[in-house]
């Protein structure tokens, strides 16, 4: 095998170091000659990967987005309000632990959230959830919950005082918490 990438691998490595640079730098302070420096190559070897840094922003997000949206839909065809509740809680908390870093860019970073919140697609994703969680005619308190959960769990997965939980802890916790919030029983044990 040649020392070149092929395609896919290239464009992972761009994704790897543009990931990295953000969580550093944030998406306004990373450059694309600065991704480029980062995995040793030319910025026009950048370019023929992405065309602009916005593209290599969306190709970061995509795969959380596009679990997110799976974890939604998987939820809305469960029947029961706590079934749907606890299915997408569950699946969100599980894609927040397991993407850490890319929780605190989105968390820290407007240059990502701004644009991203204004799409339709992502507006509407949003109001799916919104309702799996809140239900569909939700009191005070379940707005309140709800609210707080959707800020809390990106805000948790990033502080520094949870920094040493290892991802099941962490899980477990975020999931007790929420739960409460939202006055959802644990899942019952399976036997």
């Amino acid at each position: 095998m040649s020392q070149r990438s092929r395609p896919g691998q290239a464009r992972g490595r761009v994704l790897a170091a543009a990931l990295d640079l953000f969580s550093r730098h944030g998406v306004s302070g990373t450059s694309l000659q600065m991704i480029a420096d980062e995995i040793g190559v030319t910025k026009a070897a950048v370019y023929h990967q992405f065309p602009c840094k916005d593209d290599i922003v969306h190709a970061v997000i995509a795969p959380a987005l596009e679990q997110l949206g799976r974890v939604t839909a998987e939820a809305e065809r469960l029947r029961g309000r706590s079934a749907r509740a606890e299915a997408v809680l569950a699946g969100i908390v599980d894609l927040v632990v397991r993407n850490r870093r890319l929780t605190a860019v989105m968390h820290s970073d407007p240059a990502i959230l701004d644009p991203l919140f204004r799409t339709p697609q992502m507006q509407e994703l949003e109001r799916r959830v919104f309702e799996l969680l809140a239900g569909p005619d939700p009191d005070a308190e379940a707005l309140t919950a709800t609210v707080m959960i959707s800020g809390g769990l990106m805000v948790a997965t990033t502080s520094p005082f949870l920094e040493g939980f290892d991802e099941d802890a962490l899980r477990a916790h975020l999931l007790s918490n929420a739960r409460r919030l939202l006055r959802l029983r644990p899942p019952a044990a399976r036997s």
